[in-house]
């Protein structure tokens, strides 16, 4: 198996001890920093915005991979260059004019991400998937941590990487939601690169534990 990166989702870390838990991810085996930002209209939660994400960075040692969940996603890219992000991830349901988006995105920088969420089929990314650095597949309706993952996004990573393949990209597929060790293996042998966690890490008994898990199941 290949070196599957792990991204831990800040939005399941207790935000009363953050800097505690943003030092636990910089010193695990974690690759990534998911941070996701909601602004109650996209989706019907709000998480936090750019004070805060200013605050994660800087005590962040690894890749920021920013997830937008906003409408009119195109009024911050600047911002979040800005405030460090490495990886901009916005929602194709939420992009008119989404391969200028992601040009945008790329002139400030940073890696362009594109976010489907379930409803939505990775066929209509085949006209800009040699555009998009990474596609974040959402096995969870987004807007709140801890839901069911969602059965049929093994199909979708798979047809999504068939795609990838024929046009000769090289696009990295992430899955956000639900991941835990009961289905993270599986998402890799369809064509997962990158495996978000939130709830399944913050939520045990011990956080760098969990991940070390996770990486040592999903690589070589």
């Amino acid at each position: 198996m290949k070196n599957t990166l792990i991204a831990p989702s800040v939005l399941a870390a207790d935000f009363a001890n953050l800097q505690r838990d943003i030092e636990m991810i910089n010193n695990s085996d974690a690759d990534w920093f998911h941070i996701d930002i909601m602004d109650g209209v996209f989706v019907p939660n709000i998480s936090f915005g750019m004070p805060v994400l200013e605050a994660i960075t800087r005590h962040t040692t690894k890749t920021i991979d920013v997830h937008l969940m906003i409408v009119d996603p195109d009024r911050y890219i600047k911002t979040f260059a800005d405030l460090g992000a490495n990886i901009l991830c916005v929602h194709y349901e939420a992009c008119t004019h989404l391969h200028r988006t992601l040009q945008a995105i790329k002139n400030e920088g940073m890696k362009a991400g594109v976010a489907l969420n379930p409803h939505t089929s990775v066929d209509l990314l085949e006209d800009v998937i040699n555009d998009i650095d990474l596609v974040c597949v959402m096995s969870v309706n987004p807007g709140f941590g801890g839901q069911s993952f969602i059965e049929n996004t093994y199909d979708k990573v798979k047809k999504l990487k068939a795609l990838i393949d024929r046009k000769g990209a090289s696009t990295i597929i992430e899955i956000d939601g639900g991941v835990t060790n009961k289905n993270a293996k599986q998402l890799v042998e369809a064509g997962a690169d990158v495996l978000v966690a939130g709830s399944y890490v913050f939520k045990s008994d011990n956080p760098a534990n969990t991940i070390a898990d996770l990486k040592k199941l999903t690589s070589n």
